[in-house]
C-alpha cells in the first residue's frame, strides 16, 4: 500500500468510480494535493463490478470514500413520486418514469444529494473528473453551476489528460474495473435509457440477470425505456439480429 501525505482543506473530490474520476483521484494523491473528502453518490443503479471497484480503490488509498444517497430511493422517484399540476393542484401523474434528455431527473437528484451533504463545508472546491477531450462539457458545467459559493475545478483538463489517458492510468495502477471498459465506452448506471444500442446489445448478451431486471423496470414505468421502443421491443430486435447472423453463417458463401 502506497502512503500519501495529505493536508486538511475543503477540496472535495466528486468520485463516480469511472475511469476519469478514478484517474483524477489517483493523480491528486500522487501529487500530494490536499483533499478534504471523497464523495460517491450511490444511485442503486451502478454495475456490481463498479461497486467492487470503489471498494478496491478505497482499500488501496487507505482513505474513506463517503457514500451518499438521495433522500428517497431512485425507485421512489421513478415509480411513486406524485407530480402535482401547479394550476389545479391535482395529481398529473405518479412516478417520474425513465429519465430522458428533456428530464434527466436522475442527475438532478445526485446533484441535490451532493449539495445537501456539502453545505456545511462551504466554501469548498469541487474537483470533477472531466477529461481534456470533453472540455466543452466542463465549460457548460461551469456556466450552469447552481451553487454560488462552489468553485469547480477540473484537474484532468489542467493536466492535459484525455479519457484514453485516464483508462491507461487506471490500468497502470492495477484497476481494471472487472473488464467493464473492455465492453462499454461509458460505465455509468447500467439501466440508463440514454445508452447506445451497441451498449444495450452488450447488456442483453452478457448481463442476462441485469437485462431481466431492466425488463421488469420497464413494465413498471409510466413511459417506455426508449422513446419508441420498450425493453421488450429491443429484446425482439436483438433476437432477430442473432437469428440473422446465424443464418448468414450457415449459408454458403455468396448466397447472402
Amino acid at each position: 500500500m502506497k502512503s500519501f501525505t495529505m493536508k486538511k482543506q475543503n477540496q472535495i473530490v466528486s468520485f463516480s468510480g469511472g475511469k476519469d474520476s478514478t484517474a483524477m483521484l489517483l493523480m491528486m494523491l500522487e501529487k500530494n494535493e490536499p483533499i478534504h473528502s471523497i464523495i460517491f453518490c450511490d444511485t442503486g443503479w451502478e454495475f456490481p463490478q463498479m461497486l467492487d471497484h470503489i471498494d478496491r480503490v478505497e482499500k488501496y488509498i487507505g482513505r474513506r470514500i463517503t457514500r451518499i444517497k438521495s433522500n428517497r430511493s431512485f425507485e421512489h422517484w421513478m415509480y411513486h413520486r406524485k407530480v402535482i399540476a401547479r394550476d389545479t393542484g391535482n395529481v398529473r401523474f405518479v412516478g417520474l418514469g425513465w429519465p430522458w434528455n428533456g428530464l434527466r431527473w436522475c442527475t438532478g437528484k445526485k446533484v441535490e444529494a451532493l449539495r445537501k451533504y456539502l453545505t456545511p463545508y462551504k466554501p469548498y472546491t469541487q474537483c470533477v473528473g472531466i477529461a481534456l477531450d470533453e472540455k466543452n462539457r466542463a465549460e457548460m458545467n461551469s456556466k450552469a453551476k447552481k451553487l454560488r459559493y462552489r468553485d469547480t475545478r477540473f484537474p484532468l483538463i489542467e493536466w492535459g489528460i484525455t479519457s484514453s489517458d485516464s483508462l491507461d492510468i487506471c490500468y497502470q495502477y492495477g484497476f481494471r474495473f472487472d473488464g467493464l471498459y473492455e465492453k462499454f465506452d461509458r460505465v455509468s448506471c447500467w439501466c440508463c435509457p440514454l445508452q447506445s444500442l451497441k451498449e444495450l446489445r452488450i447488456l442483453y448478451h452478457q448481463f442476462p440477470l441485469l437485462w431481466e431486471t431492466l425488463k421488469d423496470m420497464d413494465k413498471r414505468s409510466r413511459n417506455t425505456f426508449k422513446t419508441k421502443d420498450s425493453v421488450h421491443d429491443l429484446e425482439k430486435r436483438f433476437e432477430c439480429e442473432d437469428r440473422q447472423s446465424c443464418l448468414e453463417l450457415a449459408l454458403p458463401r455468396g448466397i447472402v
